[in-house]
């Protein structure tokens, strides 16, 4: 299991010190919404934002590009401290070529979908990504209400990956909070992003404490004879 703050819910003011507490939280995490105003409507921050922040903490760096042309950001990215770089599979044919060169890049991959997106988009890539992020909002703003429609789809690559034998990680994103964050466990996710709820915290390694308790009482788990293969 994973709790993931995210960054774009952070105060900007003060990124630094903002880090400084996630590291001294006890999350696995630090998701990096980068979004590029077309993609998205929203822009967020950068390669060279992710640098200043990397020597602030050594917590696993999860970037997530919503972007239309991811491409010439992979690079800049891994170089800038990204552990893991996810792009999203609404990209269509390009999907392929991506996940190939951040593999080669030597960080993990990870495929995204957005609420309105058929699960099934994501088949093909399966066995070629570490991690499936599951959006429960539609992308591109902060604070926005969790989208309940979502969570088949959760429970059908929580499905898929038990029948497959695979071992990718299963993220949700958007809306995530003390509530919803048990009924995403529930229906199989084992990571967990969420950006109000834990930065607007004073002491946000409670929250991250709390929410790590909610979905360990609430963790679907797999049957045993699915067990040896995940």
């Amino acid at each position: 299991m994973r709790i993931a703050p995210s960054l774009l819910a952070a105060d900007f003011a003060k990124l630094g010190s903002e880090v400084g507490r996630v590291d001294a939280s006890t999350a696995e995490w630090l998701h990096l919404d980068i979004m590029d105003g077309n993609f998205v409507p929203n822009i967020s921050f950068g390669p060279a934002v992710v640098k200043a922040l990397r020597p602030f903490t050594r917590t696993f760096f999860d970037v997530h590009l919503m972007c239309s042309k991811p491409d010439v950001l992979l690079e800049p990215f891994v170089k800038a401290g990204a552990d893991q770089i996810s792009v999203h599979v609404e990209l269509g044919s390009s999907v392929n070529s991506l996940l190939w060169r951040i593999k080669s890049l030597g960080v993990k991959a990870g495929i995204v979908i957005n609420p309105p997106t058929p699960i099934e988009q994501v088949l093909p890539y399966l066995d070629k990504v570490d991690h499936i992020l599951v959006m429960t909002v539609n992308p591109g703003f902060g604070g926005q209400s969790f989208i309940h429609e979502a969570l088949p789809k959760v429970q059908r690559v929580f499905t898929w990956r038990m029948e497959r034998g695979l071992s990718y990680t299963i993220g949700v994103d958007g809306g995530v909070d003390f509530k919803t964050a048990g009924e995403c466990s529930k229906a199989g996710a084992d990571t967990f992003i969420s950006g109000t709820s834990l930065f607007g915290k004073r002491k946000l390694g409670d929250g991250v404490r709390k929410m790590r308790e909610l979905v360990k009482a609430s963790q679907r788990r797999p049957t045993k004879a699915a067990t040896h293969r995940i």
